[in-house]
């Protein structure tokens, strides 16, 4: 199959899958199964891509021209090859995962749950692969849509108001803000093609760039970058399983990678450097992470808890961008990976308590750590990793980051970093010192529920194995800030 034809696949594949879940909506197991085999071809496909990728292969499939200097173009770089290998991978497991949760959960509706489920993967392969800002820009609104269905899930009082904050603020932004400058870029350079050092150079006024810069980064609201922060915490109302999705597999990511994207391949990380234009959202992103880490320390319900934290470690992600130097940008790059699998871990884990002992809160938790070990367990490995302890994956980024901040001469950013990580220590690892440290608070009665606790012991056991093979992943890392 040529290389073309492979794109093309890859992108419908999620596409057929929604397709044949509605088609076998009378038949559960049948209907079930077709997320996990789109989630298995769909990883074959990125895992082909990701390799060819490093031995210089191109992916380029260009459909028509909408108008001059704008293609209806896919063109897979180094990190849209990184972000569509841990969507398409960690689809897989979510999909096993949402099987045991929405059983075991008694959840209605589950048909429509896994079509749109599946349709969210397609719009976030799609913005991995994208060629140019506007069709990046129409598939993280098809994302947003696909989505929305998923927050409002429950169709109660409450999920129906955390859906509308999650569609206004996120609707609102892109429209307000993230269209407007991609037209400011395309009437300043003729293109929106991502090109490797950026666009920018000689062709935009630099005395304009800061406020490009701010319009990106608060017109990407799924970055999630405080004060654009307000619908992520009000989603949590979802299922576990929309959390997972929500959090590791698409729509953060798809958020700061698509803000990544724009540094690295619009403004290039050169330019940035030279104009100071993004100093003050090193700053903004600084005081996004240490105030998210403050506020999931009060918070007693895990997944706000976990929400938190989200806001918290994306802004590593807007961090390492603004900072534009190798070692930071390298940094941002792999903590899309890092914090994808152990976030993932971890909202599997609140997933699983809820479905076998229905616990919600972390006070609650007294004692379940001797009656689900293996749970607390997954748990554990995934906060480890969040955390940056070696020999985890998390320490890679963080590490890299650091480094990053001492090129750019922000000291206090490192010394940040370090804070940052000690906060990380007390809020996520609080669970399961109370877990296994207090006495039962409820009497709390043990649901079998497998389908449930496997994804996250493999996903945290990946989250130790997978340091020791980052090399695999750096090598293409390396391709994003040549």
């Amino acid at each position: 199959m040529s290389n073309e034809g492979l794109m093309i696949l890859g992108i419908l594949t999620p596409l057929f899958a929604a397709f044949g879940s509605y088609c076998f909506k009378n038949n559960v197991n049948i209907r079930d199964s077709f997320g996990v085999l789109g989630g298995i071809v769909t990883f074959l496909i990125s895992l082909k891509i990701f390799n060819g990728l490093q031995a210089n292969e191109q992916y380029v499939l260009n459909l028509f021209t909408l108008f001059d200097g704008v293609d209806f173009l896919f063109n897979i770089t180094p990190l849209g090859s990184i972000f569509s290998l841990v969507a398409s991978s960690l689809w897989i497991l979510a999909s096993i995962y949402t099987v045991g949760y929405m059983r075991g959960a008694g959840e209605e509706n589950q048909t429509r749950f896994v079509i749109f489920y599946s349709i969210a993967i397609h719009a976030a392969l799609a913005i991995a692969w994208s060629g140019n800002l506007l069709m990046l820009f129409i598939f993280y609104e098809i994302l947003t849509f696909s989505t929305f269905p998923l927050v409002g899930h429950k169709q109660n009082s409450e999920s129906q108001a955390a859906g509308r904050v999650y569609l206004s603020i996120l609707v609102g932004t892109s429209l307000v803000l993230f269209l407007p400058a991609i037209f400011w870029i395309w009437f300043e350079t003729g293109s929106l093609n991502f090109t490797s050092g950026g666009i920018l150079d000689g062709k935009f006024p630099t005395e304009h760039l800061m406020f490009l810069i701010a319009m990106l980064v608060f017109g990407i609201g799924k970055a999630a970058i405080m004060p654009i922060h307000r619908w992520l915490p009000a989603a949590m109302v979802a299922p576990t399983p929309v959390s997972a999705l929500l959090h590791a597999v698409a729509v953060v990511k798809a958020g700061v990678f698509s803000f990544l994207m724009v540094v690295v391949y619009i403004i290039g990380p050169d330019y940035l450097l030279q104009s100071k234009a993004s100093n003050w959202l090193v700053w903004l992103s600084s005081f996004t992470i240490l105030t998210a880490s403050i506020i999931a320390i009060s918070k007693d319900d895990l997944k706000a808890r976990l929400a938190y934290s989200t806001i918290s470690q994306l802004s590593y992600i807007i961090l390492g961008a603004a900072l534009a130097t190798t070692f930071a940008l390298k940094g941002a790059s792999f903590h899309i990976i890092t914090h994808a699998i152990g976030k993932i871990t971890l909202f599997f884990c609140a997933g699983a308590i809820y479905v076998t002992a229905h616990v919600k809160k972390i006070s609650e938790l007294g004692g379940l750590g001797f009656k689900t070990p293996m749970i607390f367990f997954a748990y554990t490995l995934g906060a480890l990793s969040i955390i940056g302890v070696p020999p985890f994956i998390g320490s890679w980024s963080k590490l890299f980051l650091v480094i990053g901040s001492l090129e750019a001469d922000f000291l206090f950013v490192a010394i940040l970093l370090g804070i940052s990580s000690l906060l990380n220590i007390y809020y996520l690892l609080q669970p399961v010192f109370i877990a296994f440290n207090r006495k039962n608070i409820k009497n709390i009665k043990i649901t079998n529920a497998p389908l449930t606790i496997w994804p996250p012991m493999i996903t945290g056991v990946g989250c130790l194995l997978l340091f020791f093979f980052s090399n695999y992943f750096l090598n293409i890392i390396n391709g994003v800030v040549a």
